[in-house]
């Protein structure tokens, strides 16, 4: 049983030592405490008071005694003779000699740490993996990991391993159809019909029903938007959100309906029941949301980008072709004028005598020297026409009329979008939403008089003037209802970026304020977030631990600023010198060529294998259905898949057809079924937290700082997730991809982001959507991402928020008491943080803390309600007025200390290198991303990150060879050295052409490093 799922790292770990422990492992395990050591003592031999010392520390790490305890790493003897003062930790090798002694003594060790067998534990582990099972999306895997952890925890022996991995497999099992029927009970037999009915093919139709309805919209148009909100019609015409599945956690729910979004028709008729209803009606309740966020995501980007932007784009193209018009007639207007500036009104003779006052005719003669009356006139009309009156009003009216000639694309819809979007809206959206109900009506009236439209939303001059002051239909008391169309739809708009006008039941457009922890919920959390965070309840107490902090900062960057000649404080702006280039350290040159010479030369699918081989990262991935048997040679066909995504090549290169694992259907089945999100997320965690094994990673850095930074991808196919932007896109569309990177060159996560939507929105939710369980303590932005909300919403959240300053002249600092005299910084600090605004919304500040932090809340769609147009809520102005504090605290370091932006300089150009690296992997198709859909976006973007971080490690694991082999040589290498190699180097490995998707037999061991003195290239 257990060889039916686990990997074999889990069985070669299982109640084994896997290499010597770690110094924090020995600490823990193997420190005596002071019964142990009184009890070791006693023993009257020093192998068996050593021996004894030993299975005392191996069942507490392992949780289980070892049959040969002398056969532990050499370490553990070292550490445990040490405290029992035995000189020869050798002497373990004369243990075995008495079995009873180990049995008396395993027996003695039990009562002492009160260890039960693990039949004593059978209910309460059976209980905490069922509990798991419910409230988590864990695989097989996973939850045996969890099992040993809890019999570690709770001092129950560990049972043979293949009786654990059946007893983990049984309840899984039997939870999950628990599950399913709980899912099943409220579905009545006619709902269930309906159901199945889904999964058929209508006459005329190619695919089922439910494959249509899993497909989202791509084409950003008026009828993509039409056939957009039909489908959430259709598919909220199901009802099914109307049953009560309130016993199954929202988890369990996603999970079913990630199954169902991603499996054939086919393959879900053939489920059994309870499982097949369960599935369909969590697909159902999934899509019901999905669909309407699809809708409104595609409302956002036809508004953004075919409506408004286009109309503006093609008045200024209207503009310009008005150019060559305008210039002739303003030079024929501008000679006529010169004609009669150069002739004086009243003129006298050459002998003085007064000549009469020049006559129109007159002047009239002298202008048709130079241009003639019908020109003059042609021209003076047509600058009447270029440049009508009343045009310096409202720069805007034109562009605005050009969405009359769009009318066309947007009556389609907005019956629908009235009508299937289930609005919700606050009170500045409410006038809106009600508007936008009404419109039908409207557009159903030949005759629309100012009585049945919402004069209240008239607020912009253009649009009254466009709805109201329509020439031809305002003498009979008539508004131009399709002036009034664009009004609403482009209010709503607004309202729904603003999250004045939201969806109940979506995600994307949802309110995020009904997100907020609240009630009860809020109160049982309260505490634990309050801990956490190392938050105070009172806004008086933290505020006044802030100030203190403040004021000594103050104090320390004013006495020190005089013996600084690069920071300069003049006319009340900062002035602060460009950093140098830091030289290196006498022989980094010739350290760095030796090392990047004896890296071996390795294709990319074998460093792929060999990582895996060395960390097991590909075993991280489950199958989608849950089930626990993995074919042979799964390791094989998702390296092939991973190269084939990272490297953006497609398929074809990787399939072998004589090859069973990398067959072409093999390879689709494993897309399908194994190389999901949460795997790919699992697997980078894991590479992270192994990586940090290595030595040399530590001379990198603690893995506490890192940076955020988004790479863009050109996406020439059509979506509604991508945005255009001339810069990075040329006339086409992408999208940003914002990712996190620790100082040890590995990436934590990132998210995909639409265009290059400001990176400050999104941040946040990357730093809070991480692969890794660790989260960093200081987070570094490019200058981009600097407002004082986000720097407020950062340290209350716990991190500390470091973006470049590129330009500090126009900085502002910030502070409590406008009293106190900082001496040279005075000039630059006379602004006060209004507490008051933090006190008064300490209470709701919290709550946002904690509602970011559990993830029931995105920082992004905060930020948004926070801002509302130009100005701030109360609450965002609270933020921003606490954000100050932490950003001035940021400025003075960032003025005090070079070291400080060296730091911060060296992890931005760390993310800009791997972003480098990002390119020389993600080459084919000219590195464009070819996926419509966000889920395959994520996903192969997801696929980039691994990769990269596999790469990271195997370059981590084979510069710590190699400094190592230097060391041995003799030579030594400086720590400051050391922190400045990089494992982004990439000569080494070939990305393109030859793909051998073969493991190399190394097992354990690393391949031979090159000799940096051989002559010519080595294999």
């Amino acid at each position: 049983m257990a060889g039916e799922y686990l990997s074999g790292d889990q069985v070669a770990r299982y109640g084994r030592f896997a290499g010597e422990p770690s110094a924090q492992e020995l600490e823990s395990f193997f420190r005596l405490d002071a019964a142990a050591l009184e009890l070791a003592r006693a023993k009257r031999r020093p192998h068996n008071r050593v021996g004894w010392a030993v299975q005392w520390g191996t069942v507490r790490m392992l949780g289980t005694f070892l049959s040969t305890p002398a056969e532990v790493p050499a370490g553990v003897a070292e550490f445990v003779a040490e405290q029992l003062e035995v000189e020869d930790p050798l002497c373990l090798k004369l243990y075995p000699e008495r079995l009873p002694t180990q049995h008396e003594h395993a027996r003695e060790i039990r009562r002492l740490l009160e260890l039960r067998d693990f039949e004593e534990g059978d209910l309460r582990l059976r209980q905490y993996v069922a509990g798991r099972v419910w409230v988590s999306s864990e695989g097989p895997r996973a939850l045996f990991d969890r099992a040993v952890a809890w019999l570690l925890r709770n001092r129950v022996l560990l049972p043979g391993i293949t009786q654990l991995a059946r007893l983990v497999a049984e309840v899984r099992v039997g939870e999950q159809a628990l599950i399913y029927s709980v899912v099943d009970a409220p579905v009545a037999p006619e709902f269930r019909r309906e159901l199945l009915e889904l999964l058929q093919v209508p006459d005329g139709a190619s695919v089922s029903v439910l494959e249509r309805w899993r497909k989202p919209p791509r084409d950003v148009s008026g009828r993509g938007q039409k056939a957009a909100l039909e489908r959430a019609r259709d598919i909220r015409a199901m009802n099914a959100r109307e049953l009560e599945v309130w016993r199954v956690p929202p988890v369990k729910l996603a999970e079913l309906a990630r199954y169902g979004a991603a499996t054939h028709a086919s393959t879900l008729r053939r489920l059994v029941e309870p499982r097949r209803t369960a599935t369909l009606l969590a697909t159902v309740r999934h899509l019901e949301n999905s669909s309407v966020d699809d809708a409104l995501t595609l409302f956002e980007v036809l508004m953004s980008t075919k409506l408004l932007a286009r109309a503006e784009r093609e008045d200024g193209k209207a503009k310009l072709k008005q150019l060559p018009r305008l210039r002739r007639a303003a030079a024929k207007v501008a000679s006529a004028v010169a004609v009669l500036l150069d002739t004086p009104v009243d003129a006298a003779g050459e002998d003085g005598e007064e000549l009469a006052p020049l006559s129109v005719a007159q002047a009239w003669e002298r202008i048709e020297q130079v241009v003639t009356r019908e020109e003059l006139a042609k021209a003076v009309a047509d600058l009447g026409e270029v440049l009508p009156e009343g045009a310096d009003e409202d720069a805007d009216a034109s562009w605005r009329a050009q969405l009359l000639e769009r009318y066309a694309t947007v009556r389609p819809f907005t019956a629908l979008l009235a009508e299937v979007v289930p609005w919700g809206a606050v009170q500045a959206g409410v006038p809106v939403v009600e508007a936008l109900r009404a419109l039908p009506k409207v557009q159903a009236r030949r005759k629309v008089g100012s009585a049945h439209i919402d004069t209240s939303l008239l607020t912009d001059a253009t649009w009254r003037r466009l709805v109201l002051g329509n020439p031809v239909l305002a003498a009979n008391g008539l508004v131009d209802k399709h002036a009034w169309t664009f009004c609403v739809l482009e209010a709503l708009h607004t309202a729904l970026r603003r999250r004045d006008v939201f969806a109940h039941g979506a995600d994307t457009w949802s309110d995020p304020r009904a997100r907020l922890l609240s009630g009860t919920g809020w109160q049982v959390a309260r505490p634990k977030v309050l801990t956490a965070l190392e938050l105070s309840g009172s806004a008086d107490e933290h505020l006044a631990e802030l100030e203190v902090l403040l004021d000594e900062t103050f104090w320390h960057v004013a006495e020190g600023l005089p013996g600084k000649a690069c920071v300069e404080i003049k006319d009340g702006k900062i002035r602060l010198d460009r950093l140098d280039a830091q030289e290196e350290p006498a022989g980094m040159k010739a350290v760095r060529d030796a090392v990047a010479a004896m890296l071996p030369k390795v294709d990319y699918p074998e460093l792929l294998l060999e990582v895996h081989a060395k960390t097991g990262m590909l075993d991280a991935f489950e199958h989608i259905s849950g089930k626990v048997a993995r074919p042979d040679d799964l390791d094989l066909t998702l390296t092939g898949l991973l190269v084939s995504k990272s490297t953006n090549i497609g398929l074809e290169p990787v399939v072998k057809p004589g090859e069973r694992a990398l067959a072409r259907g093999r390879l689709t089945a494993a897309d399908w079924g194994y190389f999901t999100l949460p795997g790919i997320r699992a697997a980078s965690a894991l590479l992270v937290a192994r990586q940090g094994d290595i030595p040399i990673a530590a001379d990198w850095g603690g893995g506490h700082v890192a940076s955020a930074d988004g790479m863009r991808f050109t996406v020439p196919v059509r979506s509604i997730h991508t945005r255009p932007n001339r810069k990075y896109f040329s006339s086409g569309r992408g999208l940003t991809w914002l990712n996190v990177v620790s100082d040890r060159v590995m990436g934590l996560g990132g998210i995909v982001m639409p265009g290059t939507l400001r990176d400050s929105l999104g941040i946040l939710d990357a730093v809070f959507n991480l692969d890794v369980p660790e989260r960093p303590q200081v987070v570094i932005t490019d200058t981009g991402s600097v407002s004082d909300m986000v720097f407020g919403l950062f340290a209350i959240c716990g991190y500390q928020f470091s973006p470049r300053i590129a330009d500090i002249s126009d900085a502002r600092l910030w502070r409590f008491d406008l009293a106190t005299d900082y001496g040279p910084l005075e000039p630059v600090s006379r602004h006060r943080v209004q507490t008051e605004k933090i006190r008064q919304h300490w209470e709701d500040m919290l709550r946002v803390a904690g509602s970011l932090t559990t993830g029931t809340v995105r920082a992004h769609d905060l930020l948004r309600v926070m801002t509302s147009g130009e100005r701030m809520t109360g609450l965002g102005d609270a933020f921003a007025h606490y954000g100050r504090i932490f950003k001035t605290l940021h400025l003075l370091q960032f003025i005090d200390s070079e070291a400080y932006r060296r730091m911060i300089g060296v992890q931005l150009n760390i993310g800009e290198g791997r972003h480098a690296l990002a390119r020389r992997v993600f080459f084919g198709r000219l590195g464009e991303l070819r996926h419509g859909y966000r889920d395959g976006m994520e996903d192969q973007l997801g696929a980039l990150g691994l990769a990269l971080n596999a790469v990271v490690f195997w370059n981590t694991l084979y510069i710590d060879a190699a400094l190592r082999e230097l060391e041995a040589g003799g030579l030594t290498v400086a720590p400051e050295i050391r922190s400045r190699l990089s494992p982004l180097v990439h000569e080494h490995i070939n990305f393109h052409g030859r793909y051998p998707i073969v493991r190399s037999g190394l097992g354990d061991a690393l391949r031979p490093l090159r000799d940096p003195h051989a002559e010519g290239e080595q294999g």
